[in-house]
């Protein structure tokens, strides 16, 4: 019996050894397949951790190569007042894009045709908001106008949408021919009774009366200005010469957003005083127009840009609500992008004529040819003067008005020639170095209007946004709003002016300089002064 058990017990201790040695084999190749599939998971979660990196890599690169700057600074302390000279020669050090930063402010800049494309053109969309400094946003009434309102206001679109429908569609500019001209021919006139004199004119002057006049009467319906008025058009260009210049002006609130409460420079209260004065003289036109409309009276209701708005204000719009805050920075972007830039352009372009002067005799040789010398300019003959207005494009493209344009600033991060862009950078697109770019152009130095007539550049002057190697005016959304209308003025003057007289550089001047001066435009650092002489022999052609 005792034998049994032991049998029996010897028999039990196998069984059980058995089954503990295959239950622990079996522990084992669970846990190898445990352990396997868990190198497996952290090998194909390492390359794929490897692969996303290399992936974000490539989709998101660094951002464009720069100067380091100093700490807390960056480069504000080396920055130049000629900066569009300064950031050329930046990128020519960098590349065709380079950052840098202006104190807390992170910057882009964009020196050529194909990278000013990416921007302008292929993410468009991506950058069509401006980097609002905080003179345009007291300027704009915190961005209720088209020059520096967001992409995404629900104001934008309709307000520039107006602007096309109501002013510078092609059957409005011609409506206003007779006015343009009745502006042209009083300016001859008054040219003409102090050319007798030898008095000597101040050309920048002249272009801005003349072109504030028509752009104020295509706006507002203004009378034209008796010599009262015309010191006030004086007053007006100084207080627009101040807008420009507190816009361009380098503001510590911009560079470091923490200190814009502090307003260390003052550039905030300085600009609403100076609104204060423009808002006075708006009040004053849209008030009077206002008791016309309310009035229901026929007369003095004018049918011009403003009793437009003030219509569509009064009835309503089911694309905007417009408010008397969209109506003034909606004509302010207008008077001072119209008459300034046409002021500017025209001085350039006389200047340059004035300091070749066989391009002034070529562009008079040509009146003489289309105009006559016994007829006065009407803008019929405009399309007629090839050469002229090769004159006027050459001189845009030496002399960009805004030679970076208005700052713009992506909506979200993005890539362009191959680096970042973070969302929130101020890019600047330096259309001053484009336009002398030698890849680009024929002696780009050198002012020759004859590059659009004949040779490799013909053909490249379209300013109208589709040359991004040409692009005075920008291009895409934000490109300038008035170029129909300040073409028209630009073109008709110089034409005028060209015919009825000879511009002669007046005693103990010497040479005709070409020095720039920047703040937000580009303009001479020393006004054109000279001495128109009559060059028709009848008298009547200046009546």
């Amino acid at each position: 019996m005792a034998s049994g058990l032991a049998a029996d017990m010897c028999a039990l201790i196998s069984n059980a050894w058995s089954w503990w040695w295959e239950a622990r084999n079996r522990a084992d190749e669970l846990w190898r397949s445990i352990l396997t599939v868990m190198v497996a998971m952290t090998i194909v979660f390492s390359y794929a951790t490897s692969v996303k990196k290399r992936h974000r890599r490539d989709v998101q690169p660094g951002p464009p190569p720069g100067p380091r700057g100093l700490p807390l600074l960056g480069s504000l302390p080396f920055l130049r007042p000629d900066v569009h000279r300064h950031f050329a020669e930046l990128g020519r050090e960098y590349g065709p894009i380079f950052g840098l930063r202006m104190g807390s402010k992170q910057c882009v800049v964009v020196t050529s045709a194909s990278l000013a494309k990416e921007v302008l053109h292929d993410h468009d969309a991506t950058f069509a908001n401006r980097d609002v400094p905080v003179a345009a946003r007291v300027v704009s009434s915190g961005g209720l106008d088209v020059a520096w309102g967001g992409l995404d206001a629900p104001h934008w679109r309709p307000l520039r949408k107006l602007c096309t429908r109501e002013l510078l569609n092609g059957a409005s500019l011609d409506a206003l021919r007779g006015m343009r001209r009745a502006e042209l021919r009083r300016t001859v006139r008054e040219l003409y009774g102090k050319a007798g004199d030898g008095a000597r004119v101040n050309v920048g002057d002249v272009a801005f009366m003349c072109a504030v006049s028509v752009i104020t009467r295509a706006l507002w319906g203004g009378a034209p200005s008796l010599e009262g008025e015309r010191r006030n058009d004086a007053v007006l260009r100084e207080k627009m010469g101040e807008i420009m210049g507190l816009l361009g002006k380098p503001n510590v609130s911009d560079f470091f957003p923490v200190l814009a409460a502090l307003d260390l420079q003052g550039v905030e209260q300085r600009t609403k005083r100076l609104m204060g004065w423009f808002d006075g003289m708006f009040d004053a036109i849209i008030e009077g127009r206002l008791r016309v409309i309310r009035g229901n009276k026929r007369e003095g209701a004018s049918g011009d840009f403003l009793d437009t708005l003030l219509r569509t204000m009064e009835r309503g719009s089911s694309e905007v609500e417009l408010t008397m805050d969209h109506i003034k920075g909606l004509l302010l972007d207008l008077l001072v992008g119209g008459s300034d830039t046409t002021s500017i352009t025209m001085e350039w372009a006389m200047a340059e004529l004035m300091h070749n002067p066989d391009k002034m005799k070529k562009a008079q040789d040509e009146l003489h040819n289309v105009v006559g010398d016994d007829n006065i300019v009407e803008e019929t003959h405009l399309p007629k003067l090839k050469y002229l207005d090769a004159v006027i494009k050459e001189t845009l493209r030496l002399h960009p008005v805004t030679p970076l344009l208005i700052p713009r600033s992506p909506s979200k991060a993005c890539i362009v020639g191959g680096h970042t862009v973070p969302k929130g950078t101020r890019v600047f697109i330096n259309v001053w170095a484009i336009h002398r770019d030698s890849s680009m152009w024929e002696n780009p130095l050198k002012f020759e209007p004859e590059r659009f007539l004949v040779g490799a550049d013909i053909g490249k002057g379209d300013f109208r946004g589709s040359n991004y190697g040409y692009a005075p005016f920008g291009s895409g959304r934000r490109m300038c709003l008035g170029i129909s209308l300040a073409e028209r003025i630009l073109m008709y003057m110089m034409a005028s002016l060209l015919h009825s007289f000879e511009w002669q550089v007046p005693d103990g001047v010497g040479e005709v300089e070409l020095e720039e001066k920047m703040d937000i435009v580009l303009r001479k650092a020393k006004p054109l002064v000279t001495v128109p002489v009559p060059r028709l022999f009848d008298a009547k052609l200046y009546t």
